[in-house]
């Protein structure tokens, strides 16, 4: 068969792209047509930076030329746009302190501990922000009574900017805003770092004396991709006095602070450190052991921040999306109050003995 332009473009009409169900033809993907001879050069021109079916129907595309002779020989090339910074500047230039707020293990209460300090800091007069980096199992929304709700998104330009919900003084942003709270999130890591590093920046946070990370428990690839998208002024380490979970806080500490990522561990917050029932709340009952915690921070020469009580209190307040931090007369309220005045002073010292951290750049081994 003969090879002429209107056959060609009759055969790809019939190749549709998956995501958008129109066919190439129509919208406008084949941007240039030649047909010289048995020679088909076609030229595909895509709308997004990295379309993740360009490959796919660049193939479809030979293919489908092949069927109409036997003798073709097609040559596609493809075209999409250049990847640009989703912000015009750097989205973070106007935050002051970045603060991870870590632990070892899951089941210690770090993101409560980190709710309720970012609540505790804004109540001082500071400006804060709050991200939920724990992309696997996001808790903010609940914990800040923000279940259903959407950030609004903004046009500048070509780039859309996502506007963080403000709450109890917080700007709130979390990957748990974008899905359904009953839906699991199954995501390979690589998945994982790309939903964190969007909503790193692509946030408009403004001016900021505090932007605190809540990290997922444990030490792998989110973390890895926080120190390489931020400067991280330092990181926060919560554990329960629990030997389990000191063992834990040990590799997490060493993660932060060895020669690779080196960000200054400012400090280390005991939580569930006693129980005080609400109605004695001159008892103690040190149901997790007795200053474990205090103990690490004296062994690893660590400033010891702060000690938070295992109340029943705090629970509830987590379930019904109101930090027990709001509250001076909380059982917890002082102690998250302490906690805030103490990271303060920990931060001020850090910017005055420190240089500013940089970036961290992870090279694979062998690799220079």
């Amino acid at each position: 068969m003969s090879l002429n332009k209107d056959k060609v473009l009759e055969a790809l009409s019939n190749v549709r792209h998956p995501e958008t169900r129109k066919d190439i033809v129509e919208s406008g993907i084949v941007s240039h047509l030649e047909v010289e001879g048995n020679k088909v050069s076609v030229l595909l021109k895509f709308q997004k930076p990295k379309d993740p079916f360009a490959a796919s129907l660049k193939k479809t595309v030979e293919s489908a030329i092949k069927k109409l002779s036997s003798d073709a020989v097609p040559r596609v090339d493809v075209f999409t746009p250049p990847v640009v910074n989703t912000m015009k500047d750097d989205p973070f230039a106007g935050i002051k302190n970045i603060i991870a707020v870590a632990s070892g293990k899951g089941g210690v209460g770090k993101s409560t501990v980190a709710v309720n300090l970012a609540v505790a800091m804004a109540k001082t007069g500071a400006s804060v922000g709050l991200v939920d980096a724990d992309v696997y199992g996001p808790s903010l929304p609940k914990m800040f009574g923000l279940e259903g709700e959407r950030p609004s998104i903004k046009r500048e330009d070509d780039r859309e900017i996502i506007v963080p919900i403000e709450k109890h003084g917080v700007k709130v942003i979390s990957v748990g805003f974008f899905v359904r709270p009953e839906d699991a999130l199954v995501w390979r890591g690589p998945m994982a770092t790309s939903a964190l590093k969007q909503i790193l920046t692509q946030t408009e946070w403004g001016d900021l004396d505090y932007l605190f990370i809540d990290m997922p428990p444990g030490t792998g690839d989110i973390h890895l991709t926080l120190v390489q998208e931020l400067a991280v002024t330092g990181v926060v380490i919560v554990s329960t006095p629990q030997e389990v979970a000191l063992a834990d806080a040990v590799k997490g500490i060493a993660m932060f602070s060895g020669d690779k990522i080196n960000v200054p561990v400012l400090g280390l917050i005991e939580n569930m450190a006693w129980f005080t029932p609400e109605e004695l709340p001159g008892n103690k009952y040190f149901i997790f052991g007795k200053e474990g915690v205090k103990n690490l921070a004296a062994k690893m020469n660590i400033e010891m921040l702060g000690q938070i009580p295992l109340v029943q209190g705090i629970r509830e307040d987590g379930d019904s999306g109101r930090p027990s931090a709001l509250d001076e007369n909380h059982p917890a309220g002082k102690p998250f109050e302490q906690l805030a005045r103490a990271l303060t002073k920990a931060v001020e010292k850090r910017n005055r003995e420190l240089d500013p951290t940089s970036r961290v750049e992870i090279t694979t081994p062998g690799k220079h």
